[in-house]
C-alpha cells in the first residue's frame, strides 16, 4: 500500500500552478496538521506501507519544528522495511540545517527546478538557489529534479542549456513537464502563449535523446532514471494499485473506490475532509489499467492483466484493432505504445474512454 501526503503552503505562488495551495501561515499549518492527524487516525486501517509521497503546494516551505510535527504524524504508519519516502522541495528551502533534518527521514528527494533560464524563471515566478541544490543532490542519495519545457517561444538552445545543467548535477531521476496552461491560472489570465505543437515535439525529442545518452532510462512518458531508481510511488499510480490520499485535495484509491478530498481549507480544518468518492465497476477498473498503465513505457504485462481480470490482453477488440493498425505493440510479456506515437499517446489512450467489455 502506498501514500499521499498533500501538504498546501507555498512562500509564492507559481504563475502556472493549478494544484490545491494556499499561502503560508504558521497559525494555518498548525491547524492543518492537527487536521491532517485527525484524518489519518480516522481513515488510515494500519496497512504496511511501502512507498510515502510528501508532495504540495511546498511541504519545504514548513519551519523545522513544523516538519517535525509532520514526520511525528508519519510515524503512526506501520512501515514495510526499507519504504520509499519521497518529500518535495524547492532549492530556495533546502538550507544546510533543512537538508540535515531531512536526511535520516526520507530517502527520495523531489526537487522543483523547471527551468534555470532567468527569464522563464520570471515568468513562472520561481528563483532557484544553486548552492542549495548542489548540496541537497550530494547529500541525497536518490534525487529527482523536475524540468518543465515548452515556455513562450523557447529555442531548442535553451532547452539543451538546462538539460546540460541537470545532466551536470547528475540526479538518478528526472521528471519532465510540458508547459500546460491551465484555467485560473495566472498565465492563462494573462493570455501567454505557450509552444505549438510541432515546436514541443521537437523538445521532447530533444529531451529523449539527451537523456538516453546520458544513461537516463525513460520508463513512463515523462519520466526517466538511472537503473534501479524509478519512482516506485508513481508506479504504484501507473500499475493501478490502492494507495490512501491525505490532505487538502489530495485524492485516493482503496478497495476500489476512487475519492477526492475537499480544496476548502476550512472545511477540512472543520473534518469535511472527503469532497466525493465513486465505486469503480469492473468496465472502469480495467480502462484505469489501460489508460494509466500505457503510459509506462514497457506498457501492460500480460500475465498480470490476466491474473486480475481473468481476460487475455490480445482478445479484448480494442486491443487487436490498436495492434493492427500499429499504434499498440507487443512482445511475449507485455503489450505497449509504439515508440513512434508516444507524443501522441493521448489520442490512442482516448480509444479506451467509456470501455466496455459487452463492445469490446
Amino acid at each position: 500500500m502506498s501514500i499521499y501526503i498533500h501538504i498546501p503552503f507555498c512562500n509564492s505562488i507559481c504563475t502556472y500552478c493549478d494544484f490545491c495551495k494556499v499561502f503560508k501561515n504558521h497559525q494555518w499549518i498548525k491547524q492543518y496538521l492537527k487536521a491532517l492527524n485527525d484524518e489519518i487516525k480516522t481513515n488510515y486501517r494500519g496497512e504496511k506501507i511501502k512507498t510515502i509521497y510528501i508532495g504540495g503546494g511546498t511541504p519545504s516551505s514548513l519551519s523545522i519544528d513544523e516538519l517535525q510535527t509532520l514526520f511525528d504524524i508519519i510515524n503512526q504508519f506501520n512501515l514495510e522495511n526499507n519504504p520509499e519516502i519521497t518529500f518535495e522541495a524547492n532549492s530556495e528551502d533546502l538550507t544546510t540545517s533543512k537538508i540535515n533534518f531531512l536526511k535520516n527521514k526520507i530517502t527520495r528527494l523531489s526537487i522543483g527546478v523547471q527551468t534555470f533560464n532567468p527569464k522563464y524563471l520570471k515568468q513562472i515566478n520561481r528563483t532557484i538557489n544553486y548552492q542549495n541544490l548542489q548540496n541537497a543532490i550530494k547529500t541525497f542519495e536518490n534525487t529527482n529534479i523536475d524540468l518543465m519545457y515548452g515556455f513562450q517561444n523557447q529555442t531548442i538552445n535553451e532547452l539543451k542549456k538546462d538539460l546540460n545543467q541537470i545532466i551536470k548535477l547528475n540526479p538518478k531521476h528526472i521528471s519532465t513537464y510540458c508547459l500546460i496552461i491551465e484555467p485560473n491560472t495566472k498565465l492563462y489570465i494573462d493570455h501567454y502563449q505557450p509552444l505549438n505543437d510541432d515546436q514541443e515535439y521537437t523538445c521532447y525529442q530533444l529531451i529523449r535523446k539527451t537523456l538516453k545518452e546520458n544513461n537516463y532510462n525513460q520508463y513512463e512518458l515523462s519520466n526517466f532514471s538511472k537503473k534501479g531508481y524509478e519512482s516506485k510511488h508513481n508506479l504504484t499510480y501507473w500499475n493501478n494499485q490502492p494507495y490512501y490520499g491525505f490532505g487538502l485535495g489530495a485524492s485516493g484509491y482503496i478497495n476500489n473506490v476512487r475519492y477526492e478530498n475537499t480544496k476548502s481549507l476550512t472545511n477540512y480544518l472543520h473534518g469535511n475532509y472527503r469532497l466525493n468518492q465513486h465505486q469503480l465497476s469492473l468496465d472502469e477498473t480495467i480502462q484505469n489499467e489501460f489508460i494509466i498503465g500505457l503510459r509506462k513505457i514497457k506498457g501492460l504485462n500480460k500475465q498480470l492483466f490476466y491474473n486480475k481480470y481473468q481476460i487475455h490482453l490480445n482478445q479484448i477488440n480494442i486491443v487487436k484493432q490498436l495492434l493492427e493498425k500499429k499504434l499498440l505493440k507487443e512482445n511475449k510479456t507485455n503489450i505497449y505504445i509504439n515508440s513512434k506515437y508516444l507524443y501522441t499517446s493521448n489520442e490512442i489512450l482516448l480509444n479506451f474512454i467509456d470501455f466496455s467489455l459487452h463492445k469490446h
